[in-house]
C-alpha cells in the first residue's frame, strides 16, 4: 500500500477458491476501512507533494516503461495465478490475460508520446489561449474478476500516464494475480504512494468509490454495481467512468460463409468459458439460410475441449465460482421453459467431468429476443440464434436491447457491413470479427453498457482536466521622444 507492503490492520481474509477443484488454494488478507483511508492520503500526497506531482509526461512514459519490464519478468507467475483463481484456460491467460495486458502497457506509452500536453489558440477577441491537460487525481481503479489483469491496466496505466495516482480493488475472486502486478509495481521506477493495491470484498469497494478523497472512480462490473458505484459518486459530484454489462449481437449476412462465421463467433464468443462483456451471444442469421449457419455453429462448439484449465489443449474451462455456475443453469432452463429449442448443451455437466463449476458449452435455435436468454446477460458459454427477414429487422433486433457495448456484422461486401455498423447503436463494433481490443481504439459502451471511454488516446484523456488559460497582451505605446518642441503660431 502507497509503494510498502503493509499487514491489514483488521483480521478479516478472503478465501480463494480452485473453480476447477473446489478446493481451497490460498488466503488473502482484506483491507480496512482505515487501510483505504491510508491508502487514499498517500496517494493525494503524491500528486501534492511527492515526486510525481513534479514529473513531466515524458518522465512518466519512462517510469511506465520500468513498470512493464518488471511485470514482464512475472508473465508466467501471473498467467498461473488467474488460471487457478477463475479457472480461464492456461493458453488463453497467457495470450490475453496476460500478454494482452503486457502489450497495452507499451502501447499506452507510445500514445501518449502524442498526447497534446500543451496547445495555444488565438481566442475570438485575439487573446492567446494556453491549455494545460491536467491529471484530475487520485483515481479509484474497481474491477471486475473475468479478465483482472487487462482490466486493472486499462485503468491503472493510463491514469499514471495522465499524472494520476491510484487505488486499485481488485476482485475479490481473483485477489493472487493483483499481489503480483504488486511486485512489479515495487520493483518499478514508480515513486512511493502512487500505487496501492488493496484486496477485499464488496465492501472495500463500496468505501473507496464513496471516499471523499477520490477524484475519479473508474468501474467495470454489471449494470447493477455500475449504478450503485454512480449513485456512490454523486454526493461527492467524483467523476467516474463505468464499462458494464453487454447483449451483443453478431448480424450474419446472406453472403457471409457459415464455417467462418461459426469459427469467428467461436473466438468472440466463448473464449474465457464466455464470460466476457463484449461476448456475442445473439446470433442473427438470415431464416432462408438458418439451419446452415445453426449447423456450423453446432459443429464448432462441439469440437470444443472441456477441462482442466491447467493444460494447454483445454478451450473451456469452469465458471468462476458456483454461484455462477446456478446463474447460468437457471438460464438455460428458462430457455427450455420459454420455448427455445436446445440444439447442442444442456445444464448438466459435460461428459466425464464430475467436479468443479463447469457449464456445458450450449446452443439454442428458435429463440425469440423477447425471451430472457436473449434480454439479459448471462455471463457463460450459452449462445441463442434469432432468425430475422430482412437487413432492416436485423438491425432492429440488433438495436432492441438494453445493452450498446458491442456488436459485428458479418459479410463478403464490407461497404454492406460497414453501412450496418452506422446503424447498430453500440460504444464498438466489428466487421467480419467479435469487436477486438485494440489498443490505440476506444473502448467503451451506451445504453446500460455505462459510459466513458477506455484505450487510445481517449483512455488518457479520461485521467485529463483541461485547462484554459488566457492572456491579453499590453499594447505596445510609442515612446514619446523627448527632444520635440512646439511652436506656437
Amino acid at each position: 500500500m502507497g509503494g510498502a507492503w503493509s499487514r491489514s490492520t483488521g483480521e478479516t481474509s478472503l478465501e480463494v477458491i480452485s473453480p476447477h477443484t473446489e478446493q481451497a488454494i490460498a488466503r488473502v488478507a482484506a483491507a480496512t476501512e482505515p487501510d483505504i483511508d491510508a491508502a487514499v492520503l498517500a496517494a493525494r500526497e503524491a500528486i501534492t507533494v511527492g515526486p510525481w506531482a513534479r514529473t513531466s509526461p515524458a518522465e512518466r512514459i519512462t517510469a511506465v516503461r520500468s513498470l512493464a519490464t518488471s511485470y514482464e519478468s512475472r508473465q508466467p507467475d501471473i498467467a498461473r495465478a488467474i488460471t487457478e483463481s477463475i479457472g480461464a484456460p492456461a493458453a488463453f491467460a497467457r495470450r490475453a490475460q496476460v500478454g494482452l495486458p503486457l502489450m497495452m502497457m507499451r502501447a499506452f506509452c507510445d500514445v501518449a508520446q502524442h498526447v497534446p500536453w500543451r496547445e495555444e489558440r488565438i481566442g475570438l477577441y485575439g487573446k492567446t489561449i494556453h491549455l494545460r491537460r491536467e491529471p484530475v487525481g487520485v483515481v479509484a481503479a474497481v474491477v471486475a474478476w473475468n479478465m483482472p489483469q487487462f482490466l486493472i491496466i486499462t485503468k491503472l496505466v493510463p491514469a499514471l500516464l495522465a499524472g494520476c495516482s491510484v487505488v486499485v480493488k481488485p476482485a475479490q475472486e481473483a485477489p493472487l494475480d493483483a499481489l503480483l502486478l504488486a511486485e512489479a509495481i515495487a520493483d518499478s521506477d514508480l515513486p512511493p504512494g502512487v500505487v496501492s493495491v488493496l484486496n477485499g470484498d464488496a465492501s472495500v469497494g463500496r468505501h473507496l468509490v464513496a471516499h471523499p478523497g477520490v477524484d475519479k472512480v473508474s468501474f467495470t462490473g454489471s449494470t447493477a454495481a455500475g449504478k450503485a458505484v454512480a449513485a456512490a459518486c454523486a454526493p461527492n459530484l467524483t467523476r467516474v467512468g463505468l464499462e458494464l454489462g453487454g447483449k451483443s449481437a453478431a448480424i450474419v449476412l446472406a453472403d457471409a460463409d457459415p464455417e467462418n462465421v461459426a469459427s469467428g463467433i467461436r473466438t468472440a464468443s466463448l473464449s474465457n468459458s464466455g464470460q466476457i462483456c463484449n461476448a456475442l451471444t445473439r446470433i442473427l442469421v438470415p431464416a432462408a439460410r438458418q439451419h446452415e449457419y445453426i449447423d456450423a455453429l453446432a459443429a464448432e462448439m462441439a469440437g470444443l475441449t472441456i477441462g482442466d484449465p491447467a493444460l494447454d489443449e483445454t478451450q473451456v474451462g469452469p465458471l468462476v465460482t458456483r454461484r455462477q455456475q446456478r446463474r447460468v443453469r437457471e438460464y438455460i432452463d428458462s430457455a427450455h421453459a420459454e420455448g427455445a429449442r436446445a440444439v447442442l448443451g444442456g445444464s448438466d455437466m459435460p461428459p466425464g467431468i464430475d467436479r468443479g463449476w463447469y457449464v456445458r458449452p450450449t446452443l439454442f435455435a428458435e429463440v425469440h429476443n423477447s425471451m430472457r436468454i436473449a434480454r439479459e446477460e448471462i455471463f457463460g458459454p450459452v449462445l441463442s440464434v434469432i432468425a430475422y427477414r430482412d437487413t432492416d429487422e436485423a438491425i432492429d433486433i440488433a438495436n432492441d436491447s438494453d445493452y450498446g457495448l458491442a456488436g459485428s456484422v458479418w459479410t463478403g461486401d464490407i461497404d454492406q457491413g460497414l453501412a450496418v455498423a452506422d446503424r447498430v447503436r453500440t460504444g464498438t463494433f466489428g466487421v467480419n470479427e467479435g469487436y477486438t481490443m485494440d489498443p490505440l481504439a476506444p473502448f467503451g459502451g451506451v445504453k446500460a453498457s455505462g459510459y466513458g471511454r477506455e484505450l487510445g488516446r481517449e483512455g488518457i484523456e479520461g485521467y485529463l482536466d483541461t485547462k484554459s488559460v488566457s492572456v491579453d497582451t499590453p499594447p505596445i505605446r510609442q515612446p514619446i521622444p523627448h527632444n520635440r518642441t512646439h511652436h506656437h503660431q
